[in-house]
């Protein structure tokens, strides 16, 4: 089970600060997970200025220029966001038997070690 998933809420902790034009410290929720490459895309966070072709759609619009897109960051550099105090905590995992339908079973669960809420 991984530390993190898509829509977490994430905040960065390494990087330049915000006053020197970077990330650090910034929270956002978490828009896809690269887990081959180790790296995480979260939403408003480590943007960057993409060169797109122009081009022309079927209706005829033309498409391309500069965008601004989020880079993936790697996941060592963010931290999961307590639900309790807003603030970055790491992630322990426990397992706790579910009874469904009659049948029990353990489950793995992400909680916070910060509060022990489980996320």
């Amino acid at each position: 089970m991984a530390n993190i998933k898509k829509g977490d809420l994430v905040q960065v902790i390494t990087g330049k600060t915000q006053a020197r034009g970077g990330s650090r410290g910034k929270q956002g929720r978490v828009i896809e997970v690269l887990t081959e490459r180790n790296r995480v895309v979260v939403e408003g966070v480590n943007f960057v200025t993409k060169h797109v072709r122009v081009g022309q759609t079927q209706r005829g619009t033309k498409t391309g220029g500069i965008e601004t897109m989020e880079a993936p960051i790697h996941v060592s550099n963010v931290a999961l966001v307590d639900p309790e105090t807003k603030k970055p905590t790491r992630v322990g995992f426990r397992t706790e038997v579910v009874e469904k339908n009659g049948v029990k079973r353990t489950v793995r669960v992400r909680y916070a070690k910060k509060s022990g809420k489980d996320l």
